[in-house]
């Protein structure tokens, strides 16, 4: 286990098990992903960048994909969930889409790419 598996091992159901699906969808899309902490969080790192991380508040779990610009890019997919440019909000009961946590974890994995390609 490491830094993002030891804080999600530690929240209660139903986030834990969410949130453990995200990081495990994001891992099985990103296989060379690995634990670390960034910005102060439990996160997914690839290629030596952070990839995201899930933290769970209070009143919501956020999903930080350390990019404005991937948030921007969803955006219009967001429908009703909160967000800001560096967050995504929801909860268990209105949970994110699948397809939309697959589209936010390839389109920061290939922001890196691009980067490290420089």
């Amino acid at each position: 286990m490491g830094e993002m598996s030891d804080y999600i091992a530690g929240l209660e159901a139903p986030e834990r098990d969410l949130m453990e699906w995200i990081r495990a969808r994001a891992v099985s899309l990103v296989p060379e992903a690995v634990e670390g902490m960034s910005y102060g969080m439990p996160a997914l790192r690839y290629r030596d960048s952070p990839l995201l991380s899930l933290m769970s508040t209070k009143d919501h779990i956020g999903l930080y994909p350390f990019s404005p610009e991937v948030v921007s890019t969803v955006e219009g997919e967001l429908g009703s969930f909160s967000w800001s440019k560096g967050t995504i909000r929801f909860t268990p009961e209105h949970p994110l889409p699948d397809s939309l946590v697959d589209r936010i974890i390839l389109l920061r994995r290939d922001q890196i790419d691009a980067a490290k390609k420089r």
